[in-house]
């Protein structure tokens, strides 16, 4: 995965899934040790991107269903 960290897709970029997906590869791949300190570190920083993304992906969607929720509390009370 590090070779290829270079050709990985911008974290902006990606889904919801699609970082989660890549999140869960990066833990795996850390929990099993990389060749290199440097490897180490690129895999951990890649995976710091990929948990912030997700975290941003969740938030976004609290406030979506906040909203729905406070539209459909208001037009109850008309």
């Amino acid at each position: 995965m590090t070779e290829a960290s270079d050709d990985a897709p911008d974290v902006a970029a990606l889904s919801f899934e699609q970082a989660r997906d890549e999140l869960v590869r990066v833990v795996a791949e850390l929990e099993q040790g990389a060749p290199t300190l440097e490897q180490s570190l690129e895999l951990w920083m890649r995976g710091e991107a990929l948990a912030v993304h997700c975290e941003q992906w969740l938030l976004g969607a609290k406030r979506r269903l906040d909203a729905v929720r406070a539209d459909a509390q208001g037009s109850g009370d008309a």
